[in-house]
């Protein structure tokens, strides 16, 4: 009687203390609370002064700090003129994806004059990720950091840095955004070009009416501070550096790296890199870069440069020019891109372990294009009065009446097809030079979705192409998951020799990636997130989506 008595009271003091960490680590997960008020407000850059939209009346918008494990409520007041969603870009928010946020995916967007609350819950995710407008051209002036810091009773898996700072790159308009989307639209043609980059939105001093209001950031001799670099520009990748100063790079999209030490790095829109920095040169100021990199044919970017200054603080006689960076890469570097990209890894610790899927039980191969739909009469600005359009497989997704989510929920019919296929209709030369004929360049417009099985393990390879020769690096991103991408290269992929190369063992985990010129890429992740969720290309043009099984 005494021996079951003890057994009985060790079975209730391990509950009792079982329920007490639960407690304990229930309390240490925190709920915050924003308010996110969009408004039209009045901004000068470039010698002009315009109205956009923006959040908080600030450009970038607020920074939302929280800790791993966290969960947030955000209430959004449209007090905008026209309809807008929120997305949490990087976020898996888990079985939640009515808060996921693009516009005919998710939710319709908040219409003006009202409000709309989403609860995004953090669970995997460390490090740096952004929020930002998932609706029509929005997305250039609604935008803002997210800090995942450590959970408590942990820390960072490299020295603590002295401080912190974020540093937002983004793409400036003189024109308000929706009205050269519109006209864009109604063209068919290419997007008009940015104006200006910006570093934490300030264009710097190689602009003109700028140089008073250059982004400065203030550093102590000695010291190594934590950049938390979001790339928010509309569709430009970057390269940055600064000056006289070589960086390390420990993460990327909410997931820890092997430190790599560069003199640059490359950040495509979408991603996000957290960067180690020790200010370690003589006291003065460094021109801080964000340069384009553009590997395309054609001569359409926006050729200028964002500065902003990294300046020691001291007693020193400060420079009429801040020091320049001596070797920066050219615009179309191709082989200083890879290379940097090829080097990133996952830290790959028992502490931030790996789980590549290596059983695979679905296949994808994407053909990412640049596409054409007819036009009543050629009266569009596209090649032969066509218009331009994105594709995927040459799909091209045209937006539903119905938000997707609400049209799978409740067995609405007639929104959306659930046929996209998992290879493309034919087989030719993707990195040719002369794929101009109908056959490859014209897009079949509709709503169509993959459907995954919970647990499904999908490997996705992305083929780029050079059709109507277009060809040059491509954003991909996947909402509501990350991704392992266990393999990368230039030209056709080879289904039979590229695999044997796959990195299954510390590749990087992501949730945006640089599909390459003329080159592919390939990922890996489970699909054990139910839901609907998007994937797309981070252009200007059409997107593709996923959907799971809601359970």
């Amino acid at each position: 009687m005494k021996l079951m008595n003890m057994g009985l009271f060790l079975h209730v003091a391990r509950f009792v203390v079982c329920c007490g960490m639960m407690l304990h680590c229930a309390a240490e997960s925190e709920v915050h609370y924003y308010e996110f008020h969009l408004t039209e407000s009045n901004f000068t850059r470039l010698c002009s002064t315009k109205t956009m939209l923006t959040v908080n009346g600030s450009f970038p918008g607020p920074v939302i700090r929280v800790r791993k494990g966290d969960t947030i409520y955000i209430n959004i007041h449209n007090q905008g003129s026209y309809g807008v969603t929120i997305h949490w870009h990087g976020v898996k928010n888990p079985r939640n994806p009515w808060s996921d946020g693009p516009e005919y995916i998710t939710q319709c967007p908040i219409p003006p004059g009202t409000n709309f609350t989403q609860e995004v819950i953090f669970t995997t995710e460390e490090g740096t990720l952004w929020w930002h407008a998932h609706s029509d051209w929005t997305r250039a002036t609604v935008h803002g950091a997210i800090v995942v810091l450590p959970a408590h009773g942990t820390t960072y898996p490299f020295p603590q840095p002295d401080a912190e700072e974020i540093i937002v790159l983004a793409s400036w308009y003189k024109h308000d955004v929706m009205e050269l989307m519109r006209e864009t639209l109604s063209r068919g043609g290419t997007a008009n070009l940015s104006d200006a980059f910006t570093i934490n939105g300030q264009p710097g001093d190689l602009y003109p009416c700028s140089k008073e209001t250059t982004y400065r950031l203030m550093v102590d001799y000695g010291k190594t501070y934590l950049l938390r670099i979001v790339n928010a520009a509309q569709n430009q990748d970057f390269f940055f550096m600064i000056a006289e100063h070589n960086v390390t790079v420990v993460g990327g999209d909410a997931s820890y790296f092997k430190p790599l030490a560069t003199p640059y790095i490359m950040i495509t829109p979408g991603q996000t890199m957290d960067v180690l920095v020790t200010a370690d040169q003589p006291l003065g100021e460094y021109y801080i870069v964000a340069t384009p990199y553009f590997d395309g044919g054609a001569d359409d970017y926006d050729h200028s440069t964002a500065t902003a200054i990294f300046e020691y603080r001291g007693n020193y006689t400060h420079p009429s020019t801040p020091s320049f960076p001596y070797h920066i890469p050219a615009y179309n570097d191709t082989v200083v891109a890879s290379l940097f990209t090829s080097q990133i890894r996952s830290l790959a610790s028992p502490e931030h372990p790996v789980d590549v899927p290596l059983d695979v039980t679905t296949r994808m191969y994407l053909v990412v294009t640049m596409n054409l739909l007819p036009c009543p009469n050629d009266s569009c600005a596209g090649p032969d009065g066509y218009r331009i359009a994105a594709g995927l497989n040459n799909k091209t997704f045209e937006n539903p009446g119905v938000d997707i989510l609400r049209a799978y929920y409740w067995n609405m019919s007639g929104f959306y097809d659930p046929n996209f296929p998992d290879q493309p209709l034919h087989y030719f030369n993707f990195t040719s030079d002369d794929l101009l004929s109908n056959n490859v360049t014209i897009s079949d417009p509709g709503t169509r979705v993959k459907v995954l099985n919970y647990n499904d393990t999908v490997e996705i390879v992305f083929q780029g192409t050079n059709v109507m020769n277009s060809a040059e690096n491509h954003p991909i991103h996947l909402h509501g998951y990350k991704f392992y991408v266990v393999g990368r290269g230039q030209g056709i992929f080879n289904n039979e020799t590229d695999p044997k190369n796959y990195n299954l063992y510390d590749p990087p985990e992501l949730n945006t990636i640089p599909i390459p010129k003329d080159g592919w890429a390939t990922i890996r992740f489970k699909a054990s997130n139910p839901g609907i969720y998007f994937l797309h290309m981070i252009i200007f043009y059409s997107f593709h989506l996923f959907i799971d099984h809601i359970y």
